[in-house]
């Protein structure tokens, strides 16, 4: 099979990773990549957001799967395109992948589903807004509606901080278009965690259950990102947890986008929160969460493809995927400023070891100058990841790895696996 993998970041390095180990992968590209991606895959000079070009690519490259990892070619609508071509394709069409592209989208579906969350409104003008949040103390979490990167999520705890954020959004239009409509929702308390369905459109293969770092700082202190590092498995999700979560959230909500038309194949994320109540989603994402999937793929000890291939082809009957019981743990090196304006430029030592066995450093936001300097070229810059005999040795291994990768500015949470 010609697989091409469809992206930039260090998820998609780590899906080109492991699909180049699959016997069934007669040529691995990637569109349009980055250095660590080019070790395994072939580059390929298109925009992950360009519709049309990676079509045509597609076709008149005898293209056999195409793999999707970020979010917005998705809502632009690349699988619609693609499986018009007659590609497979993981990932859902634009229609299904709303339930990423617009979180008052995705509430709906979970309100008609019968999907446990949090309560909410949404709002395009601010004084109904304010009102919504004072009657809750500022105990809320204000969402831009569209799609923002990551950073779209205000958690407030005050009156002072929810009216803050929704000046942002709604008069500042500090997130565009993307903010123009907000959600507001009650802020739940409790663990956060990561549980990820690859989905035929009815049925679906649980991942392990793995655990994000929104926070820029150690303790979950300063401003959201778009994560900082993971962990799997988190011991708060053990397999009856995430046999719950199959039946209790992702099945019905894979019922419900059917029953509207939007049958969904890919990649279905639901971030919970693990109240005393039982989880609770915060969100649905669809695709393979980032930094998530790094750690989650260490783990995977089986072939990827034919699972991936299965859910693009709508028919996951009888298959599974073999993990390996080890943890794994992830930490985002990011640039100076992240998640602020940052620094580009910056050379780059060290990610290429040479490290132990179980442990991988994949690129983000990394390229090369024309004389072959490695450099930073965005926020999050690499994911050095590691398997390890517990999560204390698994996290040992990857920070003694991380040690090793400089560049100016670079600064990294501490504190991944802890939780």
């Amino acid at each position: 099979m010609r697989i091409l993998v469809v992206g930039s970041g260090a998820r998609e390095h780590a899906l080109a990773w492991k699909i180049s180990q699959s016997p069934l992968a007669t040529a691995v590209l990637c569109a349009p990549g980055n250095p660590g991606i080019a070790q395994v895959a072939k580059l390929v000079a298109i925009a992950a957001d360009d519709v049309e070009g990676l079509a045509r690519y597609a076709r008149g490259d005898a293209i056999d799967l195409v793999v999707v990892g970020p979010e917005v070619p998705l809502v632009k609508g690349l699988a619609d395109r693609l499986r018009q071509e007659g590609i497979p394709v993981f990932g859902p069409d634009a229609a299904a992948a709303e339930i990423e592209g617009s979180k008052a989208f995705a509430k709906e579906v979970m309100a008609a589903a019968g999907i446990p969350t949090a309560a909410y409104a949404a709002f395009t003008e601010l004084a109904p807004a304010l009102e919504f949040a004072r009657a809750r103390g500022g105990q809320v979490v204000v969402k831009a509606d569209g799609l923002a990167a990551g950073k779209g999520v205000v958690v407030c705890g005050s009156v002072a901080e929810a009216e803050a954020a929704l000046r942002d959004m709604l008069v500042g239009q500090v997130h565009g278009a993307a903010g123009a409509r907000v959600v507001v929702e009650e802020r739940l308390e409790g663990p956060e965690a990561s549980c990820i369905a690859l989905v035929d459109g009815e049925r679906a293969v649980m991942l392990p259950a793995a655990q994000d770092h929104k926070r820029v700082g150690d303790g979950d202190a300063g401003p959201n990102t778009g994560g900082m590092g993971a962990f799997s498995p988190t011991p708060q999700v053990g397999p009856e947890l995430l046999e719950e979560v199959r039946r209790t959230v992702i099945l019905p909500a894979l019922r419900e986008l059917a029953r509207r038309g939007r049958p969904f194949r890919g990649a279905l994320y639901a971030g919970l929160m693990l109240t005393p109540e039982g989880p609770r989603v915060l969100e649905f994402n669809a695709r393979l969460g980032d930094p998530e999937t790094q750690p989650l793929l260490m783990r995977v000890a089986g072939d990827l493809v034919p699972v991936l291939l299965s859910a693009a082809n709508g028919d996951l009957e009888g298959v599974e995927l073999a993990l390996d019981p080890r943890p794994a743990v992830g930490v985002v090196l990011a640039a100076e400023g992240y998640p602020a304006r940052v620094t580009l430029g910056d050379g780059i030592t060290g990610t290429e070891g040479p490290f132990g066995e179980g442990v991988q450093v994949f690129h983000a936001g990394t390229s090369r100058t024309t004389d072959g300097q490695l450099v930073t070229s965005g926020g999050r810059v690499l994911t050095v990841c590691a398997v390890g005999r517990d999560m204390g040795d698994a996290r040992a291994r990857a920070y003694e790895a991380a040690a090793r990768i400089q560049f100016r500015g670079r600064h990294h949470r501490k504190d991944i696996g802890l939780k």
